[in-house]
């Protein structure tokens, strides 16, 4: 059995994905020590009270990270390769928001090998992150017929 995901020959446009996950205190807190990015906005919230936010939100990365969890996980999944994605953030997300990142094929060239997927993040009905990506995606293995060999004809 592979652990392969889908290959090129499997997409189509229109197909879709989701994932989904509420975001806790400790994922902020993780998140900035993976990350290095300790801004106050994401862990004080007095700091954070004083900005146009209000209080304290998760890093817009960590929001996008959940549409890289779809691409190489669900669609087309393990073996895919990120080449880019492009992002607007739209709305701030807050520890104990659910976010649901949604991404739908938008295009596939089998001849290149590539698949454009728009990417998006939801809280609830709002739309916080939307995005574009484009992905490649490995070719279906050939599977390598052994032909039978041929007895040698001795004297004949």
């Amino acid at each position: 059995m592979s652990d392969h995901g889908l290959y090129i020959e499997d997409l189509e446009e229109g197909m879709s994905a989701t994932f989904g996950k509420t975001i806790t205190d400790a994922d902020i807190l993780m998140f900035a020590g993976v990350s290095g990015d300790t801004n106050p906005v994401h862990l004080n919230e007095e700091f954070a009270g004083g900005t146009a936010f209000r209080g304290r939100i998760a890093h817009g990365m960590l929001t996008a990270s959940m549409i890289s969890t779809v691409i190489g996980t669900k669609l087309p999944g393990p073996g895919c390769i990120y080449i880019s994605q492009n992002l607007k953030f739209l709305a701030p997300v807050r520890a104990g928001d659910t976010v649901r990142a949604v991404v739908t094929i938008k295009s596939v060239n089998h001849e290149r090998r590539r698949v454009v997927m728009e990417t998006v993040c939801m809280v609830g009905e709002n739309k916080v992150l939307d995005g574009e990506a484009q992905i490649m995606v490995s070719r279906r293995p050939v599977e390598q017929a052994v032909e039978p060999q041929k007895e040698a004809v001795i004297g004949g």
